[in-house]
């Protein structure tokens, strides 16, 4: 069986929630990234768009699991400012020597995703085997299940 590590980040839950239900169908562990920047309430989230758009990695507590030690990284994270968060961005350059394949998903408001692939396979090195873009209106609705059991099955086809 692949060995497969989900790394998030998360600021409001809904990109964690998908996270966990991927481990689930990937039977992959999971690990949050954890930001050292406060981006907590309405400041916080306005500071956030503006590091994302200006492409700034942000600093992030060192990964509990190694990332060397896994065959597919899949790397999710929410987007701002048409792009990744910070926080995933500086996950992105430190596992970029993990030599693993990668993989992408992103909750969004309602767009977005196309450029924040693009930004995240600069980044990765590498092309994703999949990517998958999910909306906050339809996993609030839990209308995204076909999507990501469709997500899961293209990783392991892929593998």
């Amino acid at each position: 069986m692949t060995r497969t590590l989900i790394l998030y980040y998360s600021r409001t839950g809904t990109t964690a929630a998908v996270a966990d239900e991927l481990a689930g169908l990937l039977s992959a562990d999971v690990e949050q990234i954890q930001e050292l920047k406060d981006r907590r309430g309405p400041i916080g989230f306005v500071v956030a768009c503006l590091d994302a758009l200006r492409k700034r990695p942000s600093p992030i507590a060192p990964l509990a699991r190694n990332p060397h030690n896994y065959q597919v990284l899949i790397f999710g994270t929410p987007v701002w400012s048409y792009t990744l968060a910070p926080a995933v961005r500086t996950a992105l350059e430190q596992c970029r020597r993990a030599g693993a394949d990668v993989a992408f998903f992103c909750t969004m408001g309602s767009s977005g995703h196309r450029r924040t692939f693009v930004d995240m396979q600069a980044l990765a090195g590498r092309p994703p085997l999949a990517t998958l873009a999910l909306t906050q209106k339809h996993i609030r609705k839990g209308a995204h299940a076909a999507a990501l059991a469709d997500f899961a099955a293209r990783l392991k086809s892929a593998l």
